[in-house]
């Protein structure tokens, strides 16, 4: 069966094959995840390899292992301590302007942190821009949260503090914004995935976390 799928600012980093970065002091002081993002080659109970523009990873399954997915949620659930993801497009007046949310789950923040240009998509004439980072407040002068969460209805602002630096984005009210939570799935060859790994150096990677971003047949569906 396939169910429909939000569009998934994940899908950027697939340009990205095996992040590592260093700590960093920003909102909090939660290090960003090393991940890989790719096709889904081989599955099994043991491994995943994945086909990244940069050639194949081959990742270890550590037991017992959580497949996360996007289900619908609201701006009220971003909260002002929140690690999300962000699609935005530069407006006229510089400002970015959201057009997807996803709230990352606790487990997996700090999962490919950082703001990165989108390929445009065909016949399309802008980029966008993806930003995963962990939510703070923007200046008393322009905030319009209330009790640590964002406001419904008149849209907000909100500042997205990543490994280096911050991206100050406007949110409209009806922006679409979903979760990635935990599910029982079956992953297969040709999905495009998220992998938290872990490893140490001439390791293995190993993983017990990955985040369906779109099915085979199609990247806005899910099987």
């Amino acid at each position: 069966m396939k169910h429909p799928l939000l569009p998934l600012p994940f899908v950027v980093l697939l340009s990205v094959s095996l992040v590592a970065v260093a700590a960093w002091a920003q909102v909090d002081a939660t290090p960003p995840i090393p991940g890989v993002v790719g096709q889904l080659k081989v599955v099994t109970n043991d491994l995943v390899e994945l086909q990244t523009k940069t050639g194949v990873a081959r990742v270890e399954i550590k037991q017992p292992l959580t497949i996360y997915r996007e289900v619908p949620s609201d701006l009220s659930h971003v909260t002002s301590s929140a690690y999300v993801g962000v699609t935005s497009v530069k407006q006229a007046n510089g400002m970015e302007l959201a057009k997807h949310i996803m709230i990352f789950p606790a487990e997996l923040r700090g999962a490919a942190e950082g703001s990165f240009m989108m390929d445009a998509a065909p016949n399309a004439t802008t980029h966008n821009r993806m930003t995963n980072g962990s939510v703070g407040r923007p200046p008393a002068s322009t905030s319009r949260m209330t009790n640590g969460t964002v406001r419904k209805g008149g849209g907000t602002t909100l500042v997205v503090h990543y490994q280096d630096g911050a991206q100050t984005i406007s949110v409209p009210p009806n922006v679409p914004v979903t979760e990635a939570a935990p599910v029982k799935m079956t992953l297969t060859q040709g999905d495009t995935i998220y992998v938290a790994t872990t490893g140490q150096t001439n390791g293995p990677l190993t993983t017990d976390k990955i985040l369906f971003i779109a099915g085979a047949e199609n990247p806005s569906t899910a099987k």
